[in-house]
């Protein structure tokens, strides 16, 4: 005679933390001389690096070959965005980061890479795009913390600062209703909570 086996118990869902999910501790270089280089990523308030497929599609939009240009990355943050202009050949690149953690990590990937066409400078971008007065850049990246509300401030001052035909680049929470003024539509999409858009100077 057959006897009928006990029913398994079943397992107990895991509980709930409440903790936001793990961000990346460090982000690879997607294209140009250093790609597949990896860059740190500190555990720091608001930092959120670009993803990888966000920072591709931006430079597919760019034409990939920044050769020549100058670039100010405001916000730096990890740095993906601005080592990402200087691997595709940038001739200028400008970090600006308040952190001084971020700053001295920033720093040490410079030496790492041997990018002797980036600059890290500790700044506070939004005083640093108000006090600045010329119209020297051919992008400027703009990917303030998120949810900080400072996107269309940033960008409002970074129209002054871009070049004739110049880009600028923002990455926020919600997208801009209107574009800054002196700037024009160019480019825009979507990826998961990310919203970015690219602007360009009349």
């Amino acid at each position: 005679m057959n006897k009928k086996l006990p029913p398994r118990p079943r397992s107990k869902p895991a509980p709930r933390t409440g903790l936001r999910p793990a961000l990346p501790r460090e982000v690879r270089i997607v294209g140009g001389q250093w790609r597949r280089s990896k860059l740190p990523v500190a555990d720091r308030p608001g930092l959120r690096p670009t993803p990888d497929r966000v920072r591709e599609t931006l430079f597919n939009w760019l034409g990939n070959d920044l050769t020549g240009w100058r670039v100010l990355d405001a916000f730096a943050g990890s740095g993906a965005l601005g080592f990402e202009a200087a691997s595709r050949g940038a001739a200028e690149v400008l970090l600006l980061e308040s952190d001084a953690t971020l700053v001295a990590s920033l720093d040490a990937s410079r030496q790492r890479l041997g990018a002797s066409t980036l600059r890290v400078q500790r700044a506070d971008a939004r005083a640093w795009l108000a006090a600045c007065a010329s119209a020297r850049f051919e992008l400027i990246l703009l990917d303030p913390p998120f949810d900080s509300g400072w996107a269309l401030s940033a960008a409002t001052a970074a129209a002054r600062l871009v070049s004739d035909g110049g880009f600028v680049y923002v990455e926020l929470a919600e997208p801009l209703a209107e574009p800054p003024p002196g700037l024009l539509p160019h480019r825009s999409a979507r990826a998961g909570a990310v919203h970015f858009q690219l602007f360009r100077r009349a």
